[in-house]
């Protein structure tokens, strides 16, 4: 007779602990933790004098490190392994740690604080910092702390874009947030002229980024609401980063509109989003995005390509393909008029 597994209620632990987990992780991005070993402090004396914190305080967190796969010790010493030193080590040109600014923010556990109403009504009732407010200092956290976790795949956008690369267009980049996508289609295309939409808080952080990355003469700004602002017209490519994944089906058919009506006869519009399956419970992060939405939207979801699909067709594009982002989970729709 074959032996049935024993079920242990230990997965159930493992989810509604987790928040020990992030936490954790957020006082180590906070202490600098990570960056003091790479300096080549390794005892929890040493990285204790090095962080200003107490030795009992780091030996206890930099074991639960270790236990999580972020730090490796032996003989009571710790080092940084291949995830932590290109990601967690500020000297990393791929630091992303201050991605805890704005995933952990109050405004974003605050959804999920309050998700048992949430699921009652199908949608988030959240306003202030939550919410798609012009003040909100959400999207700036958004915008300084996500940036470096945003740039492989805004890379991968930019050589997505199918022109070629002496071209002279035009390039709208909607909820540009830190404006990577469009700065690096700047990079790639150097006869681009790249527009900017977003709060008006918020583009000031992408236009330190454009002028980080040498751009800035060739990158301008549209502040207001993408629904309500005249984003002009002539655009022979509109990116839109996720964003369509805030709003219902509705409002994604209605902006879809917009921009095609503020494309050239042959542009289109690159869509970046999490794609699930149309299962809805696969691949894993894509499908737990959804998540996400509910907790912080009124209406917005994680949408499957027909759904995209079906919208952009409505909203009159003829021609729309889907490429997988490798390693991040993201999808391009590419969408042609």
């Amino acid at each position: 007779m074959q032996q049935t597994a024993q079920v242990t209620p230990l997965p159930f632990f493992d989810v509604v602990t987790g928040y020990q987990r992030s936490a954790a992780m957020k006082t180590a991005v906070e202490l600098d933790v990570f960056t003091k070993i790479g300096e080549g402090n390794s005892t929890a004396a040493d990285i204790a004098r090095a962080v200003g914190a107490a030795e009992r305080g780091v030996r206890i967190l930099c074991d639960c490190l270790t236990v999580m796969g972020f730090l490796n010790k032996d003989e009571g010493k710790y080092a940084l392994n291949d995830l932590s030193s290109t990601f967690l080590d500020t000297r990393s040109p791929m630091f992303i740690g201050r991605a805890v600014d704005f995933l952990m923010s109050d405004a974003q556990k605050r959804g999920f604080e309050e998700l048992t109403e949430t699921v009652r009504r199908g949608g988030s009732a959240i306003s202030g910092d939550a919410s798609m407010d012009a003040d909100s200092e959400m999207w700036v956290k958004f915008a300084r702390g996500m940036m470096p976790l945003m740039y492989p795949t805004a890379e991968q956008v930019s050589g997505l874009i199918g022109l070629p690369t002496d071209a002279k267009i035009k390039i709208l980049d909607v909820a540009a947030g830190h404006g990577l996508f469009g700065i690096l289609a700047a990079k790639r295309y150097p006869n681009a002229e790249v527009f900017g939409a977003d709060w008006q808080k918020v583009l000031a952080v992408a236009l330190e980024n454009a002028a980080t990355f040498g751009v800035a003469d060739r990158y301008h700004t549209i502040p207001g609401d993408a629904f309500e602002t005249d984003f002009g017209t002539d655009y022979d490519v509109i990116l839109v980063p996720n964003f369509l994944h805030h709003f219902d089906k509705e409002a994604c058919t209605k902006f879809l509109e917009k921009c095609h009506a503020s494309l050239k006869s042959d542009g289109r519009v690159i869509t970046v989003e999490f794609v699930p399956n149309d299962d809805r419970v696969s691949p894993p992060m894509e499908a737990m995005f959804a998540l996400v939405m509910l907790a912080a939207t009124p209406g917005g979801d994680a949408y499957t390509f027909s759904e995209l699909k079906e919208m952009a067709e409505n909203a009159g594009f003829t021609r729309n393909e889907i490429v997988t982002l490798e390693p991040m989970p993201s999808h391009v729709i590419t969408s042609l008029k």
